[in-house]
Protein backbone atom coordinates (compact mmCIF):
# COMPACT_ATOMS: atom_id res chain seq x y z
CA UNK A 1 0.00 0.00 0.00
CA UNK A 2 2.61 2.09 0.72
CA UNK A 3 4.11 1.99 -2.76
CA UNK A 4 1.00 2.71 -4.96
CA UNK A 5 0.60 5.57 -1.84
CA UNK A 6 3.99 6.85 -3.07
CA UNK A 7 3.35 6.04 -6.75
CA UNK A 8 0.08 8.45 -6.61
CA UNK A 9 1.90 11.16 -4.85
CA UNK A 10 4.34 11.40 -7.81
CA UNK A 11 1.66 11.01 -10.34
CA UNK A 12 -0.21 13.82 -8.59
CA UNK A 13 3.13 16.01 -8.54
CA UNK A 14 4.23 15.41 -12.53
CA UNK A 15 0.66 16.35 -13.67
CA UNK A 16 0.10 19.35 -11.45
CA UNK A 17 3.92 20.67 -12.91
CA UNK A 18 5.76 20.61 -9.79
CA UNK A 19 7.91 17.73 -11.30
CA UNK A 20 9.62 17.02 -14.24
CA UNK A 21 10.54 13.43 -15.72
CA UNK A 22 13.71 14.14 -18.44
CA UNK A 23 15.01 11.34 -20.32
CA UNK A 24 17.23 8.79 -19.08
CA UNK A 25 20.24 9.94 -21.36
CA UNK A 26 20.31 13.44 -19.36
CA UNK A 27 20.07 11.93 -15.92
CA UNK A 28 22.62 9.21 -16.70
CA UNK A 29 24.95 12.13 -18.12
CA UNK A 30 24.46 14.01 -14.35
CA UNK A 31 24.22 10.35 -12.61
CA UNK A 32 28.25 9.90 -14.64
CA UNK A 33 29.73 13.26 -13.50
CA UNK A 34 28.57 15.48 -15.90
CA UNK A 35 28.00 19.08 -15.25
CA UNK A 36 23.90 19.38 -14.64
CA UNK A 37 24.37 22.85 -16.11
CA UNK A 38 25.16 21.74 -19.33
CA UNK A 39 22.94 18.56 -19.13
CA UNK A 40 19.68 20.87 -18.31
CA UNK A 41 20.85 23.77 -21.09
CA UNK A 42 21.34 21.09 -23.91
CA UNK A 43 17.77 19.10 -22.61
CA UNK A 44 16.23 22.60 -22.91
CA UNK A 45 17.97 23.24 -26.31
CA UNK A 46 19.45 26.37 -25.44
CA UNK A 47 23.01 27.59 -26.38
CA UNK A 48 25.91 28.57 -23.88
CA UNK A 49 25.24 31.89 -25.19
CA UNK A 50 21.52 31.93 -24.98
CA UNK A 51 21.54 31.20 -21.21
CA UNK A 52 24.33 32.63 -20.12
CA UNK A 53 22.41 36.00 -21.17
CA UNK A 54 19.65 34.97 -19.48
CA UNK A 55 21.30 34.53 -16.57
CA UNK A 56 23.63 38.25 -16.93
CA UNK A 57 26.90 36.64 -17.70
CA UNK A 58 28.98 36.40 -19.91
CA UNK A 59 29.05 33.26 -22.19
CA UNK A 60 32.99 32.67 -21.14
CA UNK A 61 32.00 32.39 -17.35
CA UNK A 62 28.83 30.08 -18.26
CA UNK A 63 31.61 27.75 -20.16
CA UNK A 64 34.08 28.34 -16.88
CA UNK A 65 31.29 26.68 -14.76
CA UNK A 66 30.13 23.70 -17.13
CA UNK A 67 33.73 22.74 -17.56
CA UNK A 68 33.88 23.55 -13.34
CA UNK A 69 37.01 25.32 -13.53
CA UNK A 70 35.37 27.83 -11.90
CA UNK A 71 32.49 27.45 -9.37
CA UNK A 72 29.11 29.96 -9.58
CA UNK A 73 28.09 31.94 -6.63
CA UNK A 74 24.82 31.40 -5.40
CA UNK A 75 23.33 34.72 -7.08
CA UNK A 76 24.85 33.57 -10.79
CA UNK A 77 23.33 29.84 -9.55
CA UNK A 78 20.04 31.05 -8.97
CA UNK A 79 19.86 33.08 -12.44
CA UNK A 80 21.20 30.04 -14.26
CA UNK A 81 18.63 27.68 -12.72
CA UNK A 82 15.67 30.04 -13.01
CA UNK A 83 16.49 30.67 -17.24
CA UNK A 84 16.74 26.66 -16.82
CA UNK A 85 13.06 26.41 -15.40
CA UNK A 86 15.07 24.08 -12.29
CA UNK A 87 15.66 24.50 -8.65
CA UNK A 88 19.00 25.45 -7.51
CA UNK A 89 19.36 21.85 -6.18
CA UNK A 90 18.73 20.65 -9.50
CA UNK A 91 22.57 22.00 -10.40
CA UNK A 92 24.81 20.98 -7.36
Amino acid sequence: MADIGAYDRVKERLEAGADEMIPAEFGDRILDGESPVRVWREYRGLSIKQLAASANISAAYLSQIEGRTRNGSLPTLRALAKGLSVDVDDLT
